[in-house]
């Protein structure tokens, strides 16, 4: 005993005395194969074009985007998804560019496989959004509505397009119901049964995504919040996931990661199939816009919300980082 009282038996400070004591405590470690790089291929341009709102991220052209596929190799990031923007021209009301076999996503996987064949996971987005001239995520009824079941049926059409294209993974964005069950038919009907989903299970409708419709030149007139899941609810990402699972999802997400840390973790305790979370481009814009401004360090700020997002449960993260961020590692 001491004037003061007893001292503390436990001092848990005991296991932060170093860099090295915390480094072999540490619970968590982000690793390059958790990172899953997203990637905006243009069509028609012949250099890239900086994206305004988001710092450090272009849209590729078809030769960058096959070098920017070989460094994430290098750098030991496990995957990347492939996002294409097809010329305004191309844009119509059912999304014809996104099923051409020779639009522009599908002749990016076609470079991206032949650069680099299967030492990176080839991804691909699976949404009408940027090839519509009305950049909703579907194709509309007669009352401007969008048509859940129109809409599959353009979803399996795409899933076997890029299937054929040597994708290794579709990644159904649109939050259609029931789009996971056609298009993993479509998939195995046309003899693609290796090619795996991607389920974005929990997507949310979210002011996150603002810096995204600049990456992918939207044409977006309204909002998405028929179909994309109200910020409000965490049950009923729940009852998307069974969905998901019944339909054969192979890869579940939860979008955006950060706001949703709680949705990521829930869903992450309740599946036995990994888990994904993309760090999207508001993340990625508000933590560039506050290190340029010189209020927070940029690499430990990026380093803190990825393994953020990790301890939350994601097996892989995609992040615009992804990179980078290896190279670090």
């Amino acid at each position: 005993m001491t004037k003061y009282g007893s001292f503390p038996g436990a001092r848990p400070r005991r296991l932060r005395t170093t860099p090295a004591m915390r480094r072999m405590v540490a619970e968590h470690r982000l690793h390059p194969a958790d990172l899953i790089l997203p990637a905006f291929v243009r069509e028609g341009i012949s250099e890239p074009v900086p994206i305004s709102a988001m710092p450090g991220v272009v849209q590729h052209t078809r030769d960058t985007l096959r070098k920017a596929a070989v460094e994430a190799v290098e750098a030991g990031v496990a995957g990347i998804m492939l996002f294409g923007v097809p010329e305004d021209a191309k844009k119509d009301a059912v999304a014809t560019a996104g099923t051409d076999p020779d639009g522009i996503l599908q002749v990016a996987i076609r470079d991206v496989k032949a650069e680099v064949g299967d030492d990176l996971v080839i991804m691909s987005d699976l949404c009408l959004d940027e090839y519509t001239d009305h950049g909703h995520c579907g194709v509309l009824d007669a009352a401007g509505r969008v048509d859940n079941d129109a809409t599959l049926e353009r979803y399996a059409e795409m899933a076997q397009v890029q299937a054929d294209a040597g994708v290794h993974a579709v990644g159904p964005s649109g939050m259609m119901d029931g789009q996971v069950g056609v298009i993993r038919d479509a998939l195995d009907q046309t003899g693609h049964e290796d090619v795996s989903i991607l389920a974005y299970t929990a997507k949310y409708s979210s002011a996150f995504y603002g810096p995204f419709r600049e990456a992918v030149g939207s044409s977006l007139k309204g909002d998405r919040k028929t179909y994309q899941q109200d910020p409000a609810n965490l049950r009923e990402s729940l009852r998307e996931l069974a969905l998901d699972l019944d339909e054969g999802a192979d890869m579940v997400m939860v979008k955006p990661a950060l706001p949703y840390l709680d949705v990521l973790a829930k869903i992450a305790d309740s599946v036995d199939v990994p888990v994904a979370a993309y760090q999207i481009s508001g993340e990625y814009a508000m933590i560039e816009a506050a290190a340029e401004k010189g209020w927070i360090d940029r690499d430990k700020a990026i380093l803190e919300a990825l393994t953020g997002i990790k301890r939350a449960g994601a097996n892989m993260i995609l992040t615009y980082w992804a990179t980078e961020v290896a190279r670090g590692l």
